[in-house]
C-alpha cells in the first residue's frame, strides 16, 4: 500500500528545472557547429509568452534626491507603491521586478494594462492635490505588447520589454503615458482611448504613441 507516502511538497521545481533547461540551450548554443536556429525555436517554444509591459518611473526622482536626500525620497517610493500596486492588482497585473523607484509590471491583456495606466495617473492627480512639491508622485508609464521570454516569476526578456523601458524611463516625462506601435494596433480600436503619435521614438522601434487624457 502506498497511502502512508507523501509527496515532497516543499520541493519547488519549476523556475529551476526551466533554469537548468534554459542554460543547457544556451550552451549548445555557444557551440560552434551550433544549429542556433533550432535551438532558437526551441527557447522560444518552452519559454515564449504574450504579455504587455508596463514599465514605470517616478520623474525627476535624481534631481530630487540631490536636493532632499536619499532618506526623503526613500519614503517618496514607499508611497508610491502604497497608491499603485492596488491599482496594478485590481486591474489583474503582475508585479515581477522593482527597481529603485521603477516597476515592471505585467498584464495578460494590453486592454487591462492601459485601464491600469490611466488609473495610476488619475490616482496621482488625487494624491498630490494637497502634497507640496517635494512629495508629489509624478509618474511616468511606457507600455508594450508581444511575445516575450519569460522565466517563471523572475523575469522577462524581448524587444516589447526595452521598448517599454526606453518609453518609461528615458522618453517619459511626469504624467506621460507613452506605447509601442504594437501595444498601439493591439488597443486603437477602442474608442475610449485616443493616442497622439510621437516624433521621438526610441532604436528599434517602429513608431510610438502618447494616451491624450
Amino acid at each position: 500500500m502506498l497511502s502512508h507516502v507523501l509527496l515532497p511538497t516543499s520541493h519547488a521545481v519549476t523556475y529551476p528545472a526551466m533554469q537548468q533547461r534554459l542554460n543547457r540551450l544556451l550552451s549548445e548554443r555557444a557551440g560552434k557547429a551550433a544549429d542556433k536556429d533550432a535551438i532558437d525555436a526551441q527557447i522560444w517554444e518552452l519559454y515564449g509568452e504574450e504579455w504587455a509591459v508596463m514599465f514605470t518611473d517616478l520623474a525627476g526622482f535624481s534631481r530630487h534626491v540631490a536636493e532632499f536626500g536619499i532618506i526623503h525620497f526613500l519614503q517618496v517610493i514607499y508611497e508610491s507603491f502604497r497608491v499603485y500596486i492596488p491599482i496594478v492588482e485590481h486591474h489583474g497585473g503582475v508585479l515581477l521586478k522593482v527597481e529603485g523607484d521603477s516597476m515592471m509590471v505585467l498584464f495578460r491583456k494590453p486592454q487591462n494594462a492601459v485601464k491600469c495606466a490611466l488609473a495610476m495617473q488619475l490616482a496621482s492627480r488625487d494624491y498630490n492635490k494637497k502634497r507640496p512639491d517635494a512629495e508629489k508622485l509624478l509618474l511616468s508609464i511606457g507600455l508594450g505588447w508581444g511575445r516575450v521570454l519569460k522565466f517563471g516569476d523572475q523575469d522577462v526578456y524581448g524587444h516589447e520589454v526595452n521598448i517599454a523601458c526606453k518609453l518609461g524611463e528615458d522618453l517619459g516625462k511626469h504624467w506621460s503615458i507613452l506605447c509601442s506601435h504594437e501595444f498601439h494596433e493591439a488597443v486603437k480600436d477602442d474608442p475610449a482611448y485616443k493616442f497622439e503619435a510621437m516624433s521621438t521614438t526610441p532604436a528599434g522601434a517602429k513608431q510610438t504613441w502618447k494616451l491624450a487624457y
